[in-house]
């Protein structure tokens, strides 16, 4: 089933539901579209399946009813520079699930919408589980990508009219020089996440544990950190570090923790589907005691 649903700020955005309506149903948000040709060559110079929506829906519908929606794509089409908040964010996922008539379900986001996926957590009762990679549970970077976010928008003020790097060029990461990079895209896109950091700065990820009462699982690659030049703040994202510097914590409060290993296993390769769903779907399988056949 395919629908167009209308959100908080009366964006539509197409939302699909694919497998039998008897299996537990899980939410992905980032399922991007995929995408061919030149963008799909491109993307997999930089280590992204530009089939990854694709991927993870085939790797799970034959369990799982799967709710999906490139809710990422969608803000970068109409961007939403004042209103993105968490609850206004949980609000149109909450929407969605209504609208999908979707009672109950699992939540797997990876990066800002995995922190997405914690504040849905305490604003709801309607999750069977949650799932976050590429951010921690406690102790997440919300000053350190304020401050990556602030920069972001600034160059993006400052450089409209200036001929820098632009998004959509088809460079390599080999021939990106990290510390002096300068990004030129709309300022509406790059506002909103100012806007949703904005809102999470003073959030306590410690305070709100105890609300947390169902299967959850983080995990992230071992080589997740991301250290920005001068132009993004000079802060330091270590989403790996804290995870395993917490580990220990967080289990003894219910967390199932993962770090996961390999050859340049970093904030891209561990979104990737050949590396999330051999961890995510027995965790799912085991977590909410699916049946499988003989």
């Amino acid at each position: 089933m395919e629908k167009n649903i209308k959100l908080m700020d009366e964006s539509e955005l197409k939302v699909s539901l694919v497998g039998n309506p008897d299996s537990a149903t899980i939410m992905i948000p980032g399922a991007k579209e995929s995408v061919y040709g030149k963008e799909a060559e491109n993307l997999k110079l930089w280590g992204v399946d530009p089939e990854l929506g694709k991927h993870f829906v085939e790797g799970l519908v034959d369990k799982f009813q799967i709710l999906y929606f490139d809710y990422e794509g969608h803000r970068f089409q109409h961007p939403s520079p004042d209103n993105l908040t968490p609850e206004n964010i949980a609000k149109d996922f909450l929407i969605i699930a209504d609208e999908m008539n979707v009672k109950k379900f699992s939540y797997y986001g990876y990066s800002w919408l995995a922190l997405v996926g914690l504040q849905l957590a305490i604003r709801t009762d309607r999750l069977e589980s949650l799932m976050m990679g590429g951010f921690p549970p406690i102790d997440g970077p919300y000053k350190e990508m304020m401050a990556v976010t602030n920069k972001t928008y600034e160059q993006a003020l400052n450089n409209q009219n200036s001929a820098v790097y632009d998004e959509q060029n088809y460079i390599s990461p080999e021939k990106v020089d990290w510390d002096s990079i300068e990004v030129k895209i709309d300022t509406d896109q790059t506002k909103q996440f100012v806007t949703m950091y904005k809102n999470l700065i003073e959030f306590d990820d410690r305070e709100i544990q105890h609300q947390l009462v169902t299967p959850r699982l983080a995990f992230a690659g071992e080589q997740d950190t991301i250290v920005y030049g001068e132009n993004f703040g000079s802060v330091t994202v270590d989403i790996s570090g804290i995870l395993q510097k917490n580990k220990q914590e967080l289990e003894y409060l219910g967390w199932d923790i993962e770090v996961l290993k390999g050859s340049g296993m970093d904030h891209t390769k561990a979104m990737q589907p050949e590396a999330v769903l051999s961890l995510i779907k027995p965790w799912l399988i085991k977590n909410l005691n699916i049946t499988l056949p003989e």
